[in-house]
């Protein structure tokens, strides 16, 4: 799954959610900490493992139902504690969306469960990379790309830009909420 997609189902899975029990959209500070965990194990492990070979693939630590579940519950017991629970929780929404995301690709793009991808270390993918972080990204999205431009982008594809497209629907009609957020830390300071 690409970060964009892992962030897309990440979202909506949050906005569903806050909607359902809170009966309103996701705040800023919610929808950028949702998308930002929602890639958090691939900005450990694909370096990690395709860079630096600390695990045999791009599935390792941050992938892990071992570790997961874990980092997700005390990040979350750790932001509630200081008031800021939807925001602790976001942040498990949107990490642990992204195991079952992996999982859903693996089965539509394998045609069975890669479960081995979430249950590093008992069981670990094994897969060779000779490009480092980018040259093996730049595979992927080559591959990607080309299958795309040739009408070949496979049901992992669709289904991630129907997330995606959907996504960008329900963030629009919940007001775009992390806009501001972003763009005050991106602006500088102008007052004094």
């Amino acid at each position: 799954m690409w970060p964009w997609e892992h962030a897309a189902v990440g979202y909506l899975a949050w906005s569903l959610l806050v909607h359902a029990v809170r009966r309103r959209p996701p705040t800023g500070a919610e929808a950028v900490v949702v998308v930002l965990a929602s890639v958090s194990p691939d900005l450990v492990d694909k370096p990690l493992g395709w860079e630096f070979g600390v695990f045999s693939s791009g599935y390792g630590a941050a992938h892990s139902v071992f570790f997961a579940v874990p980092i997700a519950l005390g990040v979350t017991h750790f932001l509630s504690e200081r008031g800021k629970r939807g925001v602790g929780a976001a942040f498990a929404v949107g990490y642990l969306s992204h195991l079952p995301g992996d999982l859903l690709v693996g089965y539509l793009t394998e045609g069975r469960l890669p479960i081995e991808r979430v249950l590093w270390p008992v069981r670990t993918v094994e897969t060779t990379y000779t490009g480092g972080f980018s040259g093996t990204l730049l595979e992927y999205l080559r591959r990607y790309v080309a299958d795309i431009l040739e009408g070949d982008a496979g049901t992992a594809a669709v289904v991630g830009a129907v997330a995606l497209f959907s996504c960008v629907a329900v963030w629009l009609v919940d007001g775009a909420p992390g806009v501001s957020e972003l763009r005050a830390a991106v602006t500088p300071n102008t007052r004094k």
